[in-house]
């Protein structure tokens, strides 16, 4: 088992504090969901631990079985098997889906052991044909000219391609229509397994329908506020969240921004 614990971590963004003490562990053979009002630092989180610039950490810890996340580049967070499926993927002109791929494979790997070619073409086949993917995707450029829900599927080949220890995947349904949502949910629910973490942030329980999470935690004012099973995602579809904000206390304000 593999361990992602985050502890106290606090975050700023141009001098404004975002996230205000979050805790959380994720474990491999688990899938968590993070819910909340827009402007509670939902994906500011994702971004922190991604270790985005604009997103100065000033307090706490992220740690990977106890190595220091913080203290990582970018790709060495990557390499150590940390992977996040964007909220907005970026287009690449230049790029073809297949060359990034394998680039993005090798780079995991250790000098001298680069994929096959063929084993690369036959995995990455079979990959699209579950996300029921054109095969001319392969050839396009990376997301140049790609619909919303073609953008969220490629997030997810990449993911069952890459196979990270965890991901983090930042609202990786939205804008995706009933059927769209479906086949990303089954490029998810293929990951599963003793070797596999998720972090799902979430408006909606829709896509929870589809993968059900071991933990669902919701997030108000910059820190995680409540934990529970499957069904707390349930309720909160049911109720919204003003039940929670009278549980706690917790006066009617975000931090400001979504991020």
């Amino acid at each position: 088992m593999t361990v992602l614990d985050i502890k106290g971590l606090h975050v700023e963004i141009e001098g404004k504090e975002i996230l205000k003490g979050v805790n959380l562990t994720i474990n491999t053979n688990e899938i968590h969901a993070i819910m909340g009002p827009n402007g509670t630092g939902k994906s500011t989180l994702a971004q922190a631990i991604m270790g985005h610039p604009k997103y100065e950490v000033t307090a706490g810890t992220v740690t990977l079985d106890g190595e220091d996340v913080l203290e990582m580049a970018v790709d060495e967070r990557a390499r150590a098997g940390i992977f996040l499926g964007m909220q907005y993927p970026s287009e690449i002109t230049g790029v073809t889906n297949a060359d990034f791929l394998r680039s993005a494979i090798n780079a995991q790997r250790e000098e001298g052991d680069e994929i096959p070619l063929m084993k690369f073409i036959r995995e990455l086949d079979k990959k699209m044909e579950i996300l029921e993917m054109d095969e001319d995707m392969a050839t396009r450029y990376l997301n140049e000219g790609f619909s919303g829900g073609e953008k969220k599927r490629n997030e997810i080949l990449q993911l069952t391609m890459l196979k990270p220890k965890f991901a983090i995947l930042d609202e990786i349904d939205s804008g995706l229509d009933i059927d769209a949502l479906k086949i990303v949910s089954k490029g998810i629910n293929e990951m599963r397994g003793e070797d596999f973490g998720c972090l799902i942030i979430t408006h909606y329980q829709r896509l929870l329908d589809y993968i059900t999470p071991d933990h669902v935690h919701v997030m108000m004012q910059g820190k995680v506020v409540k934990s529970g099973g499957a069904e707390l995602a349930r309720k909160l579809e049911e109720q919204g969240y003003d039940w929670i904000k009278e549980e706690l206390g917790i006066e009617d304000e975000t931090v400001g921004q979504e991020a």
